[in-house]
């Protein structure tokens, strides 16, 4: 994925598996933020980048962006119960990308076998416009919460 690519037409998951959603349709005449996370509940997801998009939404939101959505290599149970956690409800929509196949399909995928047991997402935040990539903000060593912060996408739109 790279800087003018539209996203593909892709299904993941929200709140539930019988939910799913399509993320070519999701961002389809929106301006949007996608910020990609390794696992729900993880140190850096939880105290660190989300928290970022729930406390600047409103920075966000007037700033024209219609959209604001988590996408993690989780089930989607796991996703509602960590958007809950970090009071994201009604701010930024929590998406379960149960198989890796969004993640995969954008080449954010990060073998994290060893640590939390299968293939998880690359952290990145994306600044989308009509389904078409303005902006990637890719974490240069996977694991550190610099570039794709709140404050960092809020420059760039």
């Amino acid at each position: 994925m790279k800087v003018g690519d539209k996203l593909p037409n892709v299904n993941v998951f929200e709140g539930t598996p019988k939910n799913p959603v399509n993320m070519a349709e999701l961002f389809a005449g929106k301006k949007g933020i996608l910020i990609g996370i390794p696992g729900a509940f993880t140190p850096g997801c939880s105290k660190t980048h989300v928290p970022g998009y729930v406390e600047n939404f409103d920075k966000i939101k007037a700033k024209g962006v219609d959209i604001v959505a988590c996408i993690s290599v989780n089930d989607p149970f796991v996703m509602e119960a960590f958007g809950k956690s970090q009071g994201a409800e009604g701010k930024v929509r929590m998406l379960a990308d149960s198989g890796a196949a969004f993640t995969k399909a954008i080449e954010m995928d990060l073998d994290l076998s060893a640590a939390l047991g299968t293939v998880r997402s690359k952290r990145y935040s994306m600044l989308i416009e009509d389904g078409v990539v303005k902006q990637i903000n890719l974490e240069p060593d996977n694991t550190g919460t610099t570039c794709s912060l709140a404050p960092e996408i809020l420059n760039q739109i």
